[in-house]
């Protein structure tokens, strides 16, 4: 396919500060906590102890007896209120309804049994303390495992079992395939449970107004159109009689996207009482209760020729889903992306794969950047390393000659997914040499027989952007998804960008605002961008998946593209030209080839709203609002790392890394950088660290940063990223979207890091994360095992 020149511009692909960045560094930004109201009350929550439990009874009269406490709601207060539940439109998805506060039954620690509303926070946690529940513990079900043996508790009686989803899928001829094998590789991957650790946590507030009947919401969320929708289904207030309002967000990374019990308590209990109410959540309920993800147990069957020629795979993908298919991703969030993905970046003609989720006494599961290419992309790509190593083909070798090639493109993968354009082996032939692959090779048994012990790991990714209709349905989650953008330019002549996406630390405001002064010609100071507010901005589908640069881009540009028209119109009738002869640049609108004959912006945006003389028809008002559900485009990369592991301690050391990033025309360097540093930080609490770990009787053990570990500054080295642009043919300005792919691809290259690193050991590792007591493990059962025969 020929390829599309990136475009390039005064502002575009320029490495432009972020213009957001002073009220966060002087102390000015404001956060929902952070929030002056008057006459504020707080509310805090009752949870349940108990993993699987009966409620036999409630007692709030201590609680409702203390002072300065104002209401408390169980379930029996709310039984108008209809349960929170999936809305993916598929029709073997089993729904799992959850009521906003527990009844009857509990089925994860966390799970909201109470509500009280007191004057302050300390007071109504102290009053929840002092609601008496009585439980009756039942079994839990903590496991995969337990939750398809058929002696297991349900977890919903009105489903049968503990499957929500259980279907096949089948591309090619894989029994012909695996038949024409010389070699069959299987194995079994567990990807740990982890979450996002956003620097703040969530937090909600509302204001109901009897008069008017009006609620004024205030959400530390990454979708304010989707949750004024949300709340509006769930209390039955009319959509136009809800302002909803993002402040600034400290982080979301998909956590923030669903609607949670919380948020429509604290409407509830505005709408009850008339007055303010917030919740803040603290880093316990953050860790308990919050969305958690990616737990995934993934069989992988790979057929293969003896020179390294992949010719089929079957994979069984199966997420665990917690207690309930959670309300706005559903419990497919993981397994069925890990599945339809699985091919990645590979010609694999042969494919049947199997995707099943199950719910089990765990937290519910939602989206964390990246959601299922993650662990799907993390088995194949360990699986594949093994398969290179048993057929003694280097590694790269083998991935170079499965590949997807230049010349391939568009291309059409087995499940359905349309790659307009990559950089696959470039990306990796770029990664490699920067980090000195051919020279660490050749270093390595040196450094063996010294005694350290260190491993080199790559992988290269495709990064599925653009969440659009077209992206959901390749996902397999058939949903609609777009969004509008609205472009002004006021008397003053400064411009003004109301937008549906909203950010939580991406960098938005300055990528849109170079968006518009190119198109516009003006300064980057010179525009304005509105968003994050239901009332200020047109309805926008949010923030998530990788999809806001480019659709909310597009339709940026778009807009401005059409204003860019009217006002030169209207400058025409001034400067008595033709437009198509004026240029725009530096704020001002001058003659080709004539200089001196210039208007500035102000000049011809006073005359275009009071001089009617100037008017045409299509230039009445300097402003437009676009719409914009682009096809799916795929941005890719490559991420290459060396660890040194200490085998007496089971430590990891991770020396810089390169990454290399293809995310079409990019908009704004620095900002990519940014975003990459952040995901392969993320990538490497994933490989190494993070692990949400329950107990038999469904008990979360890991309810603190001590027990729950985090990658810090000595944990992460220093990064070298990298930047090729293959625009997309099918996007505006050929842009695609890149927040995600540190999280997909890294994971995978640290991985295999320490994995070739411990080679003389004989160890495999098949479950996540790779912490030192975990290799220590590894190590110890690999030196156990009886040497293989010779």
């Amino acid at each position: 396919m020929e390829g599309v020149e990136p475009k390039r511009g005064k502002f575009i692909g320029q490495r432009v500060k972020r213009v957001e960045d002073p009220r966060f560094l002087t102390g000015e930004a404001r956060y929902i906590a952070d929030l002056p109201i008057a006459h504020c009350l707080s509310v805090a929550f009752l949870r349940s102890p108990h993993g699987h439990a009966e409620i036999r009874s409630i007692d709030t009269s201590r609680a409702a007896a203390m002072p300065g406490v104002v209401r408390i709601l169980t379930a029996s207060d709310l039984e108008s209120l209809p349960p929170l539940e999936d809305k993916v439109a598929l029709a073997e998805l089993k729904k799992t309804p959850q009521l906003v506060i527990a009844k009857g039954r509990v089925r994860f620690v966390g799970e909201i049994v109470a509500a009280v509303l007191a004057h302050n926070r300390y007071v109504a946690e102290d009053a929840a303390d002092r609601i008496d529940v009585e439980y009756d513990p039942l079994p839990a079900v903590t496991t995969v495992e337990q939750a398809l043996d058929g002696k297991s508790p349900l977890l919903h009686d009105p489903l049968g079992d503990n499957i929500v989803y259980q279907k096949k899928f089948s591309h090619g001829d894989v029994a012909k395939a695996f038949a024409a094998a010389d070699h069959v590789f299987k194995a079994t991957y567990r990807h740990n449970r982890f979450m996002a650790a956003s620097m703040e946590t969530r937090g909600y507030m509302a204001h109901y107004e009897r008069a008017s009947g009006r609620l004024t919401a205030w959400g530390s969320t990454q979708a304010p159109h989707m949750e004024r929708l949300l709340l509006s289904s769930y209390l039955g207030i009319p959509e136009h009689k809800i302002h909803y309002i993002v402040p600034e967000v400290g982080g979301g990374f998909g956590l923030k996207f669903p609607v949670y019990p919380e948020e429509i308590i604290t409407a509830v209990l505005s709408r009850m009482v008339g007055q303010p109410v917030r919740w803040i959540e603290d880093r316990r309920e953050h860790l308990t209760s919050s969305t958690h993800a990616k737990e995934q147990i993934i069989d992988l069957e790979v057929a293969v020729k003896s020179d390294g020629a992949l010719l089929g795979m079957k994979a069984r993908c199966i997420g665990d889903a917690g207690a309930y298919s959670f309300n706005s991703t559903s419990a497919l969030i993981e397994p069925m992306v890990a599945g339809t993905m699985m091919p990645g970046i590979y010609k694999l003609d042969n494919y049947d794969y199997e995707v099943m989720a199950v719910v089990t006494n765990k937290t519910p599961v939602g989206p964390y950047r990246g959601i299922g290419w993650t662990a799907g992309n993390s088995a194949r790509e360990m699986l594949f390393d093994e398969i290179a190593r048993a057929l003694h083909i280097d590694r790269a070798d083998f991935r170079r000659q499965n590949m997807i090639e230049p010349d391939d493109f568009p291309y059409t993968t087995c499940t359905g997914s349309h790659y307009d354009q990559g950089s696959y082996q470039e990306s990796l032939n770029l990664a490699l040499k920067e980090i000195g692959y051919a020279d660490f090779l050749s270093r390595q048994a040196e450094l063996r027989g010294q005694g350290r012990y260190l491993g080199i790991g790559f992988c290269a990714w495709v990064e599925q952007s653009a969440w659009g209709t077209d992206a959901a349905a390749q996902s397999g989650l058939p949903a609609p998804s777009h969004d509008n953008v609205s472009v002004r330019i006021d008397p003053s002549g400064k411009v003004v960008v109301s937008a549906g996406i909203s950010s939580h630390g991406q960098g938005l405001e300055t990528t849109l605002a170079q968006l518009a002064a190119e198109v516009l010609g003006v300064k980057l100071e010179d525009v304005r961008i509105v968003h994050g507010d239901t009332d200020s901005v047109p309805f926008g589908m949010g923030t998530y998946a990788s999809r806001s640069a480019v659709i909310g881009g597009g339709a940026l540009q778009k807009a401005a593209t059409q204003v860019r028209e009217k006002l030169l119109k209207v400058a025409g009738q001034l400067l008595e030209a033709d437009p198509q002869d004026l240029v725009l640049e530096g704020g001002r609108v001058s003659v080709a080839g004539v200089p001196a004959k210039t208007l500035s912006m102000a000049d011809i945006a006073g005359a275009a709203y009071f001089l009617p003389s100037v008017r045409t028809e299509g230039s009445e008002w300097l402003a437009a609002t676009c719409f914009y559900d682009p096809k799916a485009t795929y941005s890719n990369g490559c991420c290459a790392v060396i660890a040194e592991v200490d085998v007496e301690t089971g430590v990891v050391k991770l020396q810089p890394i390169v990454t290399v990033e293809d995310c079409g025309t990019m908009l704004n360097p620095m900002i990519v950088e940014g975003q990459t540093h952040g995901a392969i930080a993320q990538a490497i609490g994933a490989a190494l660290l993070e692990d949400l770990h329950y107990d038999e009787t469904g008990q979360l053990t890991t309810t603190t940063y001590m027990d729950y570990l985090l990658p810090t500054t000595t944990e992460v080295p220093n990064m070298r990223v990298l930047h090729l642009e293959t625009p997309s043919p099918w996007t505006v300005m050929g842009i695609k979207g890149m927040g995600e792919g540190g999280l997909i691809g890294a994971p995978a290259a640290v991985i295999n890091a320490v994995v070739d690193a411990l080679a003389p050991f004989g160890v495999e590792a098949r479950e996540l994360p790779l912490s030192p007591d975990r290799i220590f493990r590894l190590l110890r059962d690999a030196q156990s095992r009886p040497a293989a025969p010779a």
